[in-house]
């Protein structure tokens, strides 16, 4: 019988060869050495043939896995900083409303207590601030105007002392100091200069009127419904994380509320001891110099230096270097005394912030909102400092007791029924 055609495959032994998608083992890869490399070096996925080294180490697993979610945050974090910033003109006023809310809820809190309804009792506070901040202005224009000729001569004097002391200790003449003057006056009297400048001033104050109405409308609702609209935004979370949130927000509000009386207190104690000083040295302007302070004591550092050295170069030009020199030192006696003493005292551990911290805040808040947001960087900072250590818990002072958060009223059985 010929062998042609003859079919010898059976005579022939075949290989253990598993099928794809099957559990054996492979009998050319070495499968002991595989899983024990998956288990403490490598990342093993499952395939249609079997389980495969990706060659992905722990480490590196778990530095991917801090990188993707650190990007995520970062976005998440940009483009809330860039919502914020373009919707600045709301999200501003807002902000001194809840920093003004803070400072005045006691006043409403008392007027209530003498039994004047919550709604009337945050209209009187709200026309109680608008009547006091118009009195301190009003106090303050009438001064320079009562003083405005003395002044046009004592800043003249002033002038001249300073062209002389440039003149003496730089080795300015005449001419140079002139030519540098002139300078500046045909830069900020150009035409196109001036106009933009004009355009600019126009924009700012319409945005700083209609800021201000935002700020006090929400100060009066803040006022009037505060705990309401926190219940609402607190319904907005899911409700497992509820209990959380609003321990969080009153732990926020709690830090606020020390940290905005505390500023107003160590500020009232700036200007009252720099004004004193001024007046004593016979400086003018006195009342203007001391709401000054009053202002930049709300941004730390910042603030203090730029409203002292205000007050320095007032005295240098009314009264010399003499008066000038001393003045400097009322006012850093001042600081130091606040610094030193009240800061400490009043804001205590719950509200403290690192002093690296309140640089990187006021200068962020520079960036973003300017002038305003130097002044919220810091109690926005506090406000951060206080729910990061809440939420780790890492609480320096006991947590605010607890409150029944409002519920909604549910329908009695005979309107559901009907």
């Amino acid at each position: 019988m010929s062998d042609a055609g003859r079919d010898d495959e059976g005579d022939v032994p075949q290989a253990d060869v598993p099928e794809v998608g099957s559990d054996k083992p492979s009998p050319v890869a070495d499968n002991d050495v595989l899983d024990s490399a998956g288990t403490d070096e490598h990342l093993v996925a499952a395939s249609s043939r079997g389980r495969v080294d990706t060659g992905v180490t722990p480490a590196m697993q778990i530095a991917s896995a801090w990188s993707w979610r650190f990007l995520v945050i970062v976005a998440a974090v940009l483009v809330v900083g860039y919502g914020m910033r373009y919707l600045s003109e709301v999200v501003v006023p807002v902000t001194v409303g809840v920093l003004l809310t803070a400072l005045l809820v006691p006043v409403t809190d008392g007027l209530q207590r003498m039994k004047i309804p919550r709604g009337p009792s945050a209209g009187i506070t709200v026309l109680a601030t608008i009547i006091v901040v118009s009195g301190l202005l009003t106090l303050v224009g009438t001064q320079i105007a009562g003083q405005f000729e003395s002044l046009s001569t004592q800043v003249g004097d002033g002038v001249q002392k300073l062209r002389d002391l440039l003149r003496i200790n730089f080795g300015l003449d005449d001419r140079d100091i002139t030519n540098a003057f002139n300078s500046v006056r045909d830069e900020i009297t150009s035409g196109g200069a001036l106009g933009q400048r004009a355009a600019e001033v126009g924009t700012t104050a319409t945005h700083v009127f209609a800021g201000l109405f935002i700020a006090l409308f929400c100060l009066f609702f803040f006022l009037y419904q505060g705990d309401q609209i926190w219940a609402w935004l607190i319904r907005l979370f899911p409700r497992q994380a509820r209990a959380k949130a609003d321990s969080s927000g009153r732990k926020a509000w709690v830090s606020l509320t020390a940290f905005v009386r505390a500023t107003v207190i160590v500020a009232a104690v700036d200007a009252i001891g720099i004004s004193l000083g001024a007046a004593i040295l016979g400086l003018p302007l006195v009342s203007a110099i001391g709401i000054l302070v009053f202002v930049g004591a709300f941004i730390p550092v910042v603030g203090a230096l730029i409203s002292g050295s205000v007050a320095v170069l007032v005295a240098l030009v009314a009264k010399g270097p003499i008066v000038a020199i001393i003045m400097l030192a009322v006012v850093i006696g001042v600081q130091q005394l606040e610094a030193h003493v009240l800061q400490p005292f009043l804001l205590g551990r719950a509200v403290a912030v690192h002093p690296l911290a309140i640089i990187l805040a006021i200068a962020t808040g520079v960036v973003v909102a300017g002038i305003v947001g130097a002044l919220i960087a810091v109690p926005t900072a506090a406000v951060l400092n206080a729910v990061v250590n809440h939420l780790a818990g890492n609480d320096v002072d006991p947590e605010p007791p607890r409150r029944q958060l409002p519920r909604r009223r549910q329908p009695s059985p005979e309107v559901a029924d009907g």
